[in-house]
């Protein structure tokens, strides 16, 4: 087997801007659930939603890129304020059945046959970031990052990516911190002191559904950058819970840990995948075949993920003070 390119390989997902799109939706799960206690099993419908918002416009209506990315935003949060309404006054569970339904309600209406001039229905849409790749101020050639080769295409949206995570964690690092960051850890905790305090739990919560619904949508965007295309088959339930995952690995109550979850998610996926398939190629596993390993390494990094619960349940760079939810 080639460990070193095998190891190359994953190490260049830590960068990828697939990773920063995971950091992006993670950060606004923790918005969610690690700092306000919403559970939210709906992220990759905000994703969808940012995803959609951002390509229909381009192709539909040849829209400017700062009037798609507008767009995207604005339908993100109309989308939280519809889940909002009749959940958010009841328990946390009505939530979390709610935003998994809405995600694949979202999934199904862009899927449908009617659809298919605007959504581009099971197939969905591609070549809608002429305009972003236009404003690339990079040469054309070819650029080395230590060991990895890129062009100018792919310098840029990593650019982009990563900038938008350093902005985005920056933002709710201010947030947390602030008076409202206050109230909202309160509502995790205690949702009756906070209101017997003559706080508005059910703005604070609706405000904090919003805030994490637009970082979904940002994820959603910088998802299809790189990509050129969008396909709903890329916002399945699955989705929402490999953010979850990047959000448990890294801490749920903090902000680098959505960051750092995602890079060791993609790192442990990428280097899974590399040693299995080398493995079948090279003979030493002979009960699997390539087929089959996608599904043998999900099975490895969930192992992994109930050992680092069971040893360490607040995360990588979590406190595990914030696990005591009343």
């Amino acid at each position: 087997m080639d460990f070193a390119n095998i190891f190359l390989g994953a190490l260049n997902e830590i960068i990828s801007p697939t990773t920063a799109a995971y950091a992006l939706a993670a950060l606004g799960l923790a918005v969610h659930f690690g700092y306000t206690g919403l559970l939210n099993f709906g992220q990759a419908g905000f994703m969808a939603v940012g995803a959609y918002g951002f390509a229909v416009p381009i192709l539909s209506f040849n829209a400017p890129l700062p009037v798609a990315v507008l767009i995207a935003l604005a339908a993100s949060a109309v989308f939280a304020v519809i889940l909002g309404i009749p959940t958010l006054r009841l328990r946390a569970d009505y939530l979390a059945i709610v935003t998994i339904a809405a995600a694949e309600i979202i999934r199904y209406i862009v899927t449908t046959n009617s659809m298919t001039a605007v959504t581009g229905s099971a197939n969905g849409l591609s070549a809608f970031t002429g305009d972003f790749y236009a404003l690339n101020p990079i040469p054309p050639g070819s650029y080395n990052l230590g060991p990895f080769g890129m062009n100018e295409r792919d310098v840029w949206v990593r650019i982009v990516a990563w900038t938008l995570v350093i902005i985005a964690c920056l933002l709710v690092w201010m947030l947390i911190r602030s008076p409202w960051g206050r109230v909202v850890k309160g509502i995790r905790e205690d949702e009756n002191a906070v209101r017997a305090l003559g706080k508005n739990v059910y703005a604070y919560k609706m405000q904090a559904l919003i805030l994490g619904g637009l970082l979904g949508s940002i994820a959603g965007i910088v998802f299809t950058l790189p990509r050129d295309a969008v396909q709903p088959a890329n916002y399945g339930t699955e989705l929402t819970f490999y953010l979850y995952t990047a959000l448990l690995l890294g801490g749920m109550s903090t902000v680098l840990g959505p960051v750092i979850g995602a890079m060791l998610f993609w790192v442990l996926l990428s280097l899974t995948q590399g040693l299995l398939y080398g493995a079948i190629e090279a003979g030493y596993i002979t009960f699997i075949d390539t087929s089959q390993a996608g599904q043998v390494r999900y099975i490895l990094v969930g192992v992994a993920l109930m050992l680092l619960m069971i040893f360490r349940p607040q995360g990588i760079l979590g406190n595990k003070k914030e696990l005591a939810f009343a």
